[in-house]
């Protein structure tokens, strides 16, 4: 039946925000309600006229509210086939009358969850007749038109005048779609929850947003996830899929630094080209940018602290494509957003899922998201001569850009500022000849500098390289069974080497 006009309607909702306008566009035009227990008395409180599925089921709610609408008389009312002439008849004998419109939702649970309830009252979150009410209404969408969601209320009255209260099968099986895709994120939110099996996984992602294009222009690109929890855009145009993930990257390594002095990145392809950390964020922002600003115009930049006007105006000499902080001083932002098409973005929380995955083949790889931060109580001193404060510091600062680096990579780092780095290279030794040269292009002094690895030295030539370009203190994992040629390398020739024991591979 392409147009069906609705005559009946059965509404159970749990929210009833919105309800309102709906209830009385179907009264206006005269459309029988049916509900039960909380709805029924907001649709009488508004002085309409509605009949209690009680009194059509000879059943009272049970159980405490568990049992209400489980019933033939009402899910035959919803799976009745109009061209069906066996169901006709049987709906005739048992006295079943039909529903034409179906108005839903499910109880909270992920909500409930959330609010860290106890076990009872999140069990009691899990709902049944919804579900099934759902389910009922969005698989007979040939005769049902199935509503799930409150925030799609307005948009039904609009197409419910449009067809003169009589919706399209097109219109009925795209809000089924919507349904079935409801009721599967609850029943995935449920096993979620009570899942304890890692060999078993279930993804559903109720936010999707279509980006502009993926990597390439040529490729299609989606971003599957609630972007606006974790950053609030206040200007500029729209974010591309590579935008994504240097804003991924970027916020990940600033996560280390979140609660220190002001530090400054800078990112490229998912790699910080300058980071640094001072006392002022004008003087991280400016340490940063001379880390590699050659690198750095159309980068993805990132503070941990508000932006203040000074630092805006030394950041508005630059171009670029994203500028991440947890806020901005009125005069800095107004100065900022001159640039239309600048993104500007504050962000609102720094917590993230302590997963990662990412497609594989013909499936996915999960792992734990590596939340190891080396400090100094990790270190373990296995040369003759100790690092010094200040290289200590140095160390720890080029370990934890080290570990968000693609690998293999190797860090060089000076008075706390990226100074060259070596990423994604097929060799350590690769890795570092680039850092090198790409620190010497850029002017610095490697003299006294540090260095980080990601992984373990299995021969001593990084060393050797290091101390040959005056690099006197060394950062790194350690397990190699070679470790101590290393080792034996910086005590020969007054090094300082200091070992984590915690590897830091990305790929």
């Amino acid at each position: 039946m392409e147009n069906k006009k609705i005559t009946s309607a059965l509404i159970s909702v749990f929210d009833k925000s919105n309800l309102k306008p709906l209830i009385k566009e179907l009264v206006h035009n005269d459309v029988t309600l049916y509900s039960t227990g909380g709805t029924k008395n907001f649709i009488q409180d508004l002085g309409y006229e509605v009949l209690a599925v009680e009194d059509l089921t000879g059943y009272p709610s049970i159980l405490g509210g568990r049992v209400k609408t489980l019933h033939p008389k009402i899910f035959g009312g919803i799976l009745k086939r109009s061209n069906n002439e066996n169901d006709s008849i049987e709906m005739e004998k048992f006295q079943i009358p039909s529903f034409d419109l179906v108005v839903v939702d499910l109880y909270p649970f992920e909500k409930t969850v959330a609010e860290n309830a106890s076990e009872t009252d999140i069990i009691e979150k899990i709902d049944i007749g919804g579900i099934a009410l759902i389910r009922a209404a969005a698989k007979n969408f040939n005769n049902v038109f199935c509503i799930s969601d409150k925030d799609d209320y307005a948009n039904f009255i609009s197409l419910y005048k449009k067809s003169k209260g009589a919706p399209s099968l097109k219109e009925r099986k795209e809000y089924s779609i919507k349904a079935f895709h409801i009721s599967s994120n609850y029943d995935t939110a449920i096993f979620n929850h009570f899942n304890k099996d890692q060999n078993r996984l279930k993804l559903s992602i109720s936010n999707a947003k279509v980006l502009r294009y993926g990597e390439n222009p040529h490729q299609k690109g989606y971003f599957y996830g609630s972007f606006s929890d974790l950053l609030d855009q206040i200007n500029g145009k729209e974010i591309s899929y590579n935008n994504l993930l240097d804003i991924d990257s970027a916020i990940n390594l600033m996560l280390e630094f979140y609660q220190g002095s002001p530090a400054f990145g800078i990112f490229k392809h998912n790699n910080a080209c300058g980071f640094a950390v001072r006392d002022k964020l004008n003087e991280a922002f400016l340490a940063s940018l001379d880390g590699d600003p050659i690198s750095a115009f159309g980068g993805v930049l990132i503070s941990n602290k508000i932006i203040d006007l000074i630092t805006a105006t030394e950041i508005n000499k630059l171009f670029f494509e994203v500028l991440i902080a947890p806020g901005y001083d009125s005069k800095a932002l107004e100065l900022l957003k001159v640039k239309k098409n600048r993104i500007i973005l504050v962000q609102k929380e720094n917590s993230q899922s302590n997963q990662v995955l990412r497609s594989c083949l013909n499936g996915i790889l999960v792992q734990d998201k590596d939340l190891k931060t080396d400090k100094k109580n990790d270190l373990k001193y296995v040369t003759k001569k100790s690092p010094l404060p200040n290289e200590t510091e140095d160390l720890l600062f080029a370990s934890k850009i080290c570990k968000h680096t693609k690998s293999n990579t190797i860090v060089l780092a000076k008075n706390k500022q990226l100074i060259g780095s070596g990423t994604g290279q097929t060799s350590r030794v690769d890795a570092l000849n680039q850092a090198i040269k790409k620190a010497k292009n850029f002017g610095f002094d490697l003299k006294n500098a540090v260095m980080a690895s990601d992984a373990f030295f299995p021969f001593p030539d990084c060393v050797e390289i290091a101390n040959s370009e005056g690099i006197n203190s060394v950062i790194q994992p350690g397990g190699s069974i070679k470790d101590n040629l290393s080792v034996d390398y910086c005590d020969a020739n007054e090094m300082s080497m200091v070992l984590t024991g915690i590897r830091h591979f990305k790929h």
